[in-house]
């Protein structure tokens, strides 16, 4: 059913055969390997793989910390969770939008890692649960903030 040239095409395609795919000549043998992966694509993978395991690390113990350490109630811990869970989807919905309006995508990712990663301290340093609800409003903020640029566009149009 399937064959023939288009076949041969589109394999060649896929595989990165054709002259002047990816940049690179037909007779030169194509890339393997991690090393081809650019440092830019390195450098935003890690950084999201830290902030992440410092969130989850953070937000698991977070119910029990505001019960058990601040004394906060139940309906509280379900105020906090709330609000960062839909600062959290608002922000995915604005923040596309404000990176496609500003066109400074590079710029709002690391704005947006800064604010979580100094929202992070905020959470062993509160004294009280309105402090907690501050740092996980910001922290959500900073963390949708920074992602809108893996949900919106390809490493390769950084401005």
């Amino acid at each position: 059913m399937f064959g023939g040239r288009a076949t041969e095409y589109a394999h060649q395609a896929f595989f990165g055969t054709l002259t002047g795919v990816m940049g690179r000549n037909a007779t030169e043998p194509p890339r393997r390997g991690l090393g081809t992966i650019p440092r830019d694509i390195w450098a935003l993978g890690l950084v999201s793989l830290f902030m992440d395991i410092s969130s989850e690390m953070i937000h698991g113990l977070l119910p029990v910390f505001l019960t058990s350490v601040l004394g906060a109630s139940t309906e509280m811990v379900g105020l906090i969770e709330g609000v960062g869970e839909a600062t959290a989807s608002i922000c995915k919905l604005f923040s596309g939008w404000l990176s496609d309006k500003l066109g400074k995508r590079k710029s709002l990712t690391v704005i947006g890692y800064s604010l979580a990663a100094l929202s992070k301290p905020l959470f062993a340093l509160a004294p009280s649960p309105s402090l907690v609800l501050a740092a996980r409003f910001s922290d959500r903020v900073g963390s949708r903030t920074a992602r809108c640029y893996f949900d919106r566009s390809p490493v390769a149009s950084w401005r």
